[in-house]
Formats: structure tokens, C-alpha cells, sequence
């Protein structure tokens, strides 16, 4: 009976932080699953227009998203390519700093196969692919209509320069940007543009409502990204919803748990 008991409270106990990193994912989906538009990436089909000529390449990005009293709220490392308008981005949730992050989020995501992430942009299909490699499965969904057509429409840019600074090394000139569309929609940003890598933006910062967004692109390599790396894998599960899939997994794990 003492054993019994022992093993129901350890059940519980699984359960309850099983719902606890659920909600802690839910509440990162927009930076899982769309690394642009309203995620705190801020680096969605639009912003790609800030790489100006460069039509292809691969980079470390480090993320950092700060509140309205600039503290750090989240940060992240990434492997980031481009090749035309697609977009690929590897994530490692087991790195990511988040100041709400639970007790134990990092140990129970690693658990869930979720630790790994990649998410595909392919405004040529209108769809977003989320991939998790460790539970062989991809979460298919539709891009917004406003970023699909961003990719393929040149908006106005105006480049302001507003001052000279060093990142990283590389010597930059600061610009203040505003990308407006057809509609007159304008996205506002500021650029690092390094002279001695082409005029690449080694770093963008953006602000989306009270939080402000920097990201920091490292080992730039101006190689064209094998297309094979923007398709989905064969032989995965494929989810269209959320929801099910994180009842998927969490199905999965009970099994596990319970043996």
C-alpha cells in the first residue's frame, strides 16, 4: 500500500509539471513556430528586405528581447539561412534564458523530444514548417496572406544614417530604417550595417508594441544554403493543428511514464 501511494504521488507530481511546461510552450508558440511578424525574433518575411542585395547566406544569430525598461526578458542562440525569400531557423530551447521560465521547463522539454526546433518559412507555398527531429514530427501551417505577399512585393525602404558604431569588430554604420508596403503599412528599425561584409545588417533592432528586439547575426557566411534544408523531412508524423499535437506527445510521454 506504501509503495502504491509513493507511486500515485510520483505520478501526480509527473502530471502536474508535465501541465506546467505545456503552458510554458504555449506561451512560446509565436517564437517557436513563426520566427517574424509579432514573435520577439522580429525577424519575419518583411524584416529579411533589411539584408538589402544579400539574397543567400547562413549565421549564428543571438536573440534578446527586451521590455519597456530595457531589461532582458528572453534570449536565445540560433542557426539562421536564407536562400531567396525561404527562411530556416534552428532552435535549442534547452538554451533559451526567459525570466518566467519554471523550475525544472528545461529538464521536462528535453524529456518531451522538444528541446530541438526547426522552423521553415516558405511564402512561395504560404505555409510554415515547425520541426521537431527528436519525436520525428512537423507541425504544418498556413503563413498569413500579409507575410506571403511581403515576399514577393519590394516595399519603399528609407535608410537614414544617424551615427558610426563598432559590433563585434566589424565597423558599422547605424541607419535608422522604415519598410512601408503597397498599403502604406510601415515597420520601423534600426540597422548595423557592417562596411566590410557587404553592408550586411550585423545586427537589427526593432520594436513590436512595449517590447524591443535585438538580433545579432555572428559567423556570417555568404554561401548559398543547400534548398534541400528548407524542405520537411520525409517519413515524419504531420500535424495542421497545435493542439494536437502537443496532445500527441504528451499521450507519448504518459505511455512512457506509466511503464
Amino acid at each position: 500500500m506504501f509503495r502504491s501511494n509513493i507511486q500515485v504521488m510520483q505520478h501526480l507530481l509527473f502530471k502536474a509539471k508535465l501541465r506546467l511546461v505545456i503552458l510554458f510552450l504555449a506561451s512560446l508558440s509565436a517564437f517557436a513556430q513563426i520566427p517574424g511578424g509579432d514573435s520577439p525574433a522580429g525577424i519575419g518575411v518583411a524584416m529579411t528586405k533589411l539584408f538589402g542585395d544579400t539574397k543567400a547566406f547562413t549565421a549564428k544569430a543571438d536573440v534578446q528581447v527586451l521590455d519597456k525598461a530595457q531589461k532582458a526578458t528572453m534570449s536565445m542562440p540560433m542557426d539562421f539561412a536564407l536562400l531567396d525569400d525561404k527562411i530556416r531557423v534552428e532552435i535549442d530551447m534547452t538554451q533559451m534564458k526567459k525570466k518566467d521560465m519554471p523550475a525544472g521547463a528545461t529538464e521536462q522539454i528535453k524529456k518531451m523530444g522538444m528541446a530541438q526546433v526547426i522552423s521553415i518559412i516558405r511564402p512561395d507555398r504560404k505555409l510554415i514548417y515547425v520541426i521537431y527531429p527528436d519525436q520525428k514530427c512537423l507541425l504544418t501551417m498556413p503563413l498569413s496572406a500579409e507575410e506571403a505577399e511581403a515576399a514577393v512585393k519590394m516595399p519603399k525602404i528609407e535608410k537614414t544614417a544617424v551615427g558610426k558604431e563598432t559590433i563585434d569588430g566589424h565597423a558599422c554604420v547605424k541607419n535608422k530604417v522604415v519598410i512601408t508596403d503597397d498599403k502604406g503599412q510601415k515597420v520601423e528599425a534600426t540597422t548595423w550595417n557592417a562596411t566590410d561584409l557587404k553592408d550586411f545588417p550585423v545586427q537589427i533592432q526593432s520594436t513590436e508594441k512595449e517590447n524591443t528586439s535585438v538580433v545579432r547575426y555572428k559567423q556570417v557566411q555568404f554561401v548559398k544554403p543547400d534548398v534541400h534544408q528548407f524542405e520537411p523531412p520525409v517519413g515524419y508524423t504531420h500535424y495542421s493543428d497545435q493542439a494536437e499535437l502537443m496532445q500527441g506527445l504528451v499521450k507519448k510521454m504518459m505511455s512512457g511514464e506509466s511503464k
